[in-house]
């Protein structure tokens, strides 16, 4: 299995880049840019839709033959919602940095009638899931609920300093609805203050696959299967770009039963 933290290389241009064959899977992709002004990067035709999110920053988009103009605005991903913008399968895209952007390319097996579409901040307003020290600030961009993508599902997710999140312990990676979905997902890490770190744990029942990482600003875990709970230390929020996708747009969890009860204390 390859390895499950994928860590930046470089810090201009693609620093990250995760594909169904280097990750071992078969839906999503990931990748990361960051752009001086000036810079563009662009995504051709083919047979797989994108989630562009605009990280930090702000860069002039076109998509599918529309011009989008100026999109972006927060210069981290701690201040604030995100502008995004879904680009469907068989269209081409590109987006020129107007400031030091840094780009988030999210990708999967696309398909349907579906139309290029900015997603901007409020569309889906930002939520508390947890209590005590399990608490996490959630903003969903591309929900399974929005009917507007064949296969992405597209978070993000803050988790202040000293709590856990993707906790109690969770999976989805059985194809057996309504009880539980398949979804490979990546998580993209990045840490205020930067020098931070957290730790995230990908395991099975079986313990087959058990792997525990420090993870620090920029890097990206891959969760083929299993449990994947975060936990991010005193003094350093968490935030994490979650990117999901598998043979059906649904998200449905199975808990770890010996933690389940966490869910009623």
């Amino acid at each position: 299995m390859p390895n499950l933290l994928v860590k930046p290389k470089g810090d201009r241009g693609r620093v990250t880049h995760v594909t169904p064959d280097t990750a071992g899977w078969t839906y999503v992709g990931f990748d990361i840019h960051r752009l001086k002004p000036g810079e563009t990067v662009s995504g051709a035709a083919s047979d797989r839709e994108v989630c562009l999110v605009w990280v930090a920053g702000k860069g002039k988009a076109t998509a599918a033959g529309e011009d989008f103009g100026s999109v972006g605005g927060r210069m981290s991903p701690f201040e604030g919602a995100p502008h995004s913008l879904y680009v469907p399968a068989g269209t081409s895209w590109s987006v020129t940095a107007e400031t030091d952007l840094e780009l988030a390319v999210c990708s999967a097996p696309g398909g349907g009638d579906y139309k290029a579409k900015l997603i901007p901040p409020g569309v889906h307003p930002q939520f508390q899931r947890g209590k005590g020290s399990n608490v996490r600030l959630v903003t969903n961009i591309m929900p399974e609920d929005d009917n507007s993508a064949h296969s992405l599902l597209v978070v993000e997710v803050i988790t202040p300093n000293g709590n856990t999140s993707s906790y109690p312990s969770h999976k989805h990676d059985q194809d057996n609805l309504p009880n539980e979905s398949l979804l490979e997902e990546t998580y993209y890490h990045r840490m205020n203050p930067p020098q931070g770190f957290a730790f995230q744990r990908v395991y099975t029942d079986d313990r087959s696959l058990d792997e525990a990482m420090a993870v620090e600003n920029g890097d990206v875990t891959l969760v083929p299967k299993g449990y994947h709970p975060c936990a991010t230390v005193h003094g350093y929020d968490l935030y994490y770009l979650n990117v999901m996708a598998g043979p059906k747009r649904v998200w449905k969890f199975h808990n770890q039963p010996e933690h389940e009860w966490l869910l009623k204390a």
